[in-house]
Order: structure tokens, then C-alpha cells, then sequence
């Protein structure tokens, strides 16, 4: 496949550059600084590009199968950079007429877990008021993704790690794992790859977990 990834640079992003590269797929990775992104391969281009100029952004996904996104706020003073990358992404592709997009979210924005008991509950309130001002974000990026022309999934992981890919983990499309408290960065990565090419998942928000 052709593919594009937005926040290549980032823990997520990178992963998913590194997997699509060792899979024989074709990567345009976008980046603002190229120095960041560690990850070589014979099949992958470095785009520099603005993210507040959406017109330099429509040459990085003309002609791609699939636009693979790792944006967002790295922090809680980060609040809103999701919502309005996300949409220089969205206007860059309705733009070319590219229609698969996947994006990163997180669990909480999303249902809760059928039959998950109080302390995972619990726990999921804690977070959610801790970083209200991040899930309002994403709220608004998954409502901006709900509103486009674009075959959207989104994809959403709870506490992320900074561990190997194991390939072990759950998906629930429309839900969350039962107990889903954590994922590896890395198969994050691995489940936006397998359902880049998953219909199922089109126009679906799925959790993701161990």
C-alpha cells in the first residue's frame, strides 16, 4: 500500500513508519523537523511540511490508499492540537480525493467497557477529569472526523507504554476491552496497520488493549 503518516515523529508515529516499512508498504512520512525521525528504509520519503498551511500539505496524500495519523496534544497545554491538525489533514484529502483515514484517540472518550467493574470505572473518571481539556479535544477531532467525506476509524488505546510489540492484544470495534488498562505504543501501531485495510472498521470508533 501507499501510504501517509501525520506525526511521524512521535512514539506512535514512528511505530507505525518503522511496521509499514518492514511490510513492504510505501511511506510518506510528514514531519516538521526530518532530524527527529529516526527510521530509514529504501521505501520512505520525508516530507517537511506546516501543518497550519493545509495547501502544503495535499501533495504528502494525493495518490495514497491510506492516511495513518499519530497527532495530538502531548500534553494537557497541547489542548485543541488534535482538533486542528486533524483538520488540515481532513481538508488536504477531501482536497485529492483520498478517503482512508485512521487517527489516534484515547479509550476514554469512547464507551466504557461492557461489565468493567468499579475500580477500572473508577480509574477511567479519574483520568477523564484530570485531562478534561485533552478529551474535549478529541471529542472534537472525532466529531470533525464524523462530519468529513473521509472512510474515518478511529482508534482508541488507553494508557500508552514504551514497550516491544507483542501483537497480543484486544479490539472491539464500537467498545473497549473489558479491563483494558494499558498498550504498548507499539501495537497501537500494529492494530491502525491491520485495520488500514479492514472495511469493518470504516467509520467506527475501536478500542484497543491488553
Amino acid at each position: 500500500m501507499k501510504l501517509t503518516v501525520f506525526g511521524a515523529t512521535g512514539g506512535i508515529g514512528q511505530e507505525i513508519v518503522r511496521q509499514a516499512l518492514n511490510a513492504g508498504h510505501e511511506v510518506t512520512a510528514v514531519v516538521r523537523d526530518p532530524a527527529r525521525l529516526t527510521v530509514t528504509g529504501a521505501n520512505l520519503t520525508v516530507v517537511r511540511a506546516d501543518l497550519s498551511a493545509p495547501e502544503t500539505v495535499r501533495p504528502a496524500v494525493a495518490g495514497r490508499d491510506a492516511v495513518l495519523s499519530g497527532l495530538g496534544a502531548r500534553s494537557r497545554k497541547d489542548a485543541g492540537v488534535a482538533t486542528r491538525l486533524t483538520r488540515t489533514v481532513l481538508n488536504a484529502m477531501e482536497a485529492e480525493g483520498v478517503r482512508r483515514l485512521l487517527v489516534v484517540s484515547a479509550g476514554p472518550v469512547g464507551p466504557e467497557a461492557e461489565g468493567d467493574g468499579v475500580l477500572d470505572r473508577s480509574l477511567r473518571g479519574l483520568v477523564s477529569a484530570l485531562l478534561k481539556d485533552v478529551y474535549a479535544d478529541l471529542r472534537e477531532m472525532e466529531a470533525a472526523l464524523a462530519g468529513s467525506a473521509t472512510d474515518w476509524t478511529v482508534v482508541r488505546p488507553p494508557r500508552l507504554q514504551n514497550k516491544p510489540l507483542t501483537g497480543s492484544y484486544r479490539t472491539v470495534v464500537g467498545g473497549f476491552p473489558r479491563r483494558g488498562r494499558l498498550i504498548a505504543r507499539a501495537d497501537v501501531a500494529h492494530a491502525m496497520l491491520a485495520m488500514a485495510e479492514d472495511p469493518g472498521t470504516v467509520k467506527q470508533g475501536v478500542g484497543v488493549a491488553y
